[in-house]
């Protein structure tokens, strides 16, 4: 399924927050550390990192939760719905939660991340999979290899 023309539109679970993204992912990821476990409470977390430029809260206030670190962890102040991420010293991406848009049917992950932590029994499609994120000097290859991809599916 393709993921469609953009932009493309999400929200919290209650409506409350809502997002806007005009900007093509850079990748998309599943997350197996046991942080996003017990901030999903399952088995991994599902994201997109957007370009900060393309990435915008329309309506309400999302709040920091979390761990309250360097990375900001933001959420719905009412449902609270894990929202988005944006990871410190990387500003240039917005790490969205992957099922708040409102239709991600087409969403796979193409990495997945900290398969040193993961569930036993947990799985993905995912393409390229790492023990812990990917080395710093691969990056570039993955997102070059991550636009081919998107564009073929």
């Amino acid at each position: 399924m393709s993921a469609g023309e953009l932009p493309w539109h999400g929200g919290c679970r209650c409506g409350q927050v809502r997002i806007k993204v005009n900007a093509r992912p850079l990748v998309t990821m599943a997350c197996h550390c046991t942080g996003c476990q017990r901030m999903t409470s399952s088995a991994f977390s599902l994201s997109i990192a957007i370009p900060s430029e393309g990435f915008e809260v329309t309506s309400g206030e999302p709040v920091i939760g979390g761990l309250h670190g360097a990375t900001r962890h933001y959420f719905c102040p009412h449902c609270m719905s894990w929202m988005f991420t944006r990871p410190e010293g990387m500003d240039w991406f917005v790490n969205l939660r992957a099922t708040l848009l409102d239709d991600a049917r087409w969403y796979r992950p193409f990495i997945e991340t900290w398969t040193c932590e993961k569930l036993p029994w947990a799985s993905t499609s995912a393409i390229h999979s790492y023990n812990a994120l990917p080395p710093l000097e691969d990056f570039e290859q993955l997102l070059a290899d991550y636009a081919r991809f998107f564009e073929e599916n």
